[in-house]
């Protein structure tokens, strides 16, 4: 399977557009004496590359997946994306229920692609 696949592709779209999105929401953090204003235009800004990138991964993806998959593929990587940059960037350490609660969360994700019950 290529990455070029409409399977592939969307879900590497999806992770690089978590990681702007997740640096917009929370690398601010980083910097508790940047002045608010300041902080929101700098947010924004990368936002709008994650904007970039989840758009298209979006509409190439829905060729394959369907909407409710599309959001679980992304719930699910914005998750793993959001473990990885609080413990590396924040310096912040996961619990054993930050894990309980992910694991239920990607209990979830399994019952959205196993089809109708």
């Amino acid at each position: 399977m290529s990455l070029l696949s409409p399977a592939v592709l969307p879900i590497l779209l999806l992770l690089a557009s978590n990681v702007f999105m997740t640096t917009a929401w929370y690398g601010h953090l980083k910097f508790p004496g940047a002045a608010l204003p300041t902080v929101v235009l700098v947010s924004w800004g990368i936002a709008l590359l994650e904007y970039c990138l989840a758009v298209p991964a979006n509409r190439i993806g829905h060729a394959v997946y369907s909407a409710a998959e599309l959001k679980t593929i992304q719930e699910v990587i914005s998750l793993v994306v959001f473990a990885g940059f609080s413990v590396t960037v924040l310096g912040e350490r996961l619990t054993l229920n930050h894990a309980v609660g992910f694991v239920l969360i990607a209990l979830g994700a399994v019952f959205v692609f196993k089809g109708p019950l």
